[in-house]
């Protein structure tokens, strides 16, 4: 009733349909696309035959271009660190590659380039699946072209993971990683 006896109230009313509408129809095809862009592909620790059959699955709605060409001697290393080694936390971390060009995580694509990622008691990520966003427990990413850090881990037994990723974050999967076991103490 109020709607017809003030004139404003009416072309509001109409507005804020409108609105609520475009919103909802605008979240709908969002959640469509992140459903149809996800992959429910797991990690693997080092096995690479689901590349191929990723390769020819179905085409989703946005295509992704190729993953950059690797040089056959490329390869990822903890430049101080040594399998088995005892440490305290936090922990200096130091990141080499080699035949690679660490660069920012821009989403540009350039051949033979990417960046680092470390994961904690982690498997390695699969080539192709774009490696989850930091959360500065498990997963920690260095898209800004870091070659070091530092990270904070409990006493204990722990699996450290490299894996180098494209400008995409796609994984370059076991071709691009190099797993340590380290033993931090107190």
């Amino acid at each position: 009733m109020l709607c017809h006896q003030v004139p404003y109230l009416s072309r509001l009313n109409y507005f804020l349909k409108n609105l609520f509408m475009k919103f909802m129809f605008i979240t709908t095809i969002a959640a469509a696309l992140l459903i149809a862009c996800n992959d429910s592909e797991e990690t693997s620790g080092t096995t690479e035959a689901s590349h191929d059959s990723h390769a020819t699955s179905t085409l989703t709605p946005v295509e992704m271009p190729a993953m950059p060409e690797v040089p056959s001697n490329a390869r990822v290393f903890f430049a101080n660190l040594k399998d088995g080694q005892t440490v305290t936390s936090p922990l200096k971390i130091e990141m080499g590659v080699e035949a690679m060009h660490v660069d920012t995580a821009n989403g540009i694509l350039k051949r033979a380039s990417g960046h680092h990622h470390i994961l904690v008691d982690l498997d390695s990520v699969i080539t192709e699946k774009v490696i989850p966003p930091t959360d500065s427990v498990r997963i920690f990413h260095f898209g800004k072209a870091q070659t070091s850090a530092e990270i904070k881990l409990k006493p204990g037994k722990h699996t450290l993971t490299l894996q180098f990723a494209d400008a995409m974050h796609r994984s370059y999967g076991s071709r691009l990683n190099s797993t340590i076991t380290v033993e931090v103490k107190q």
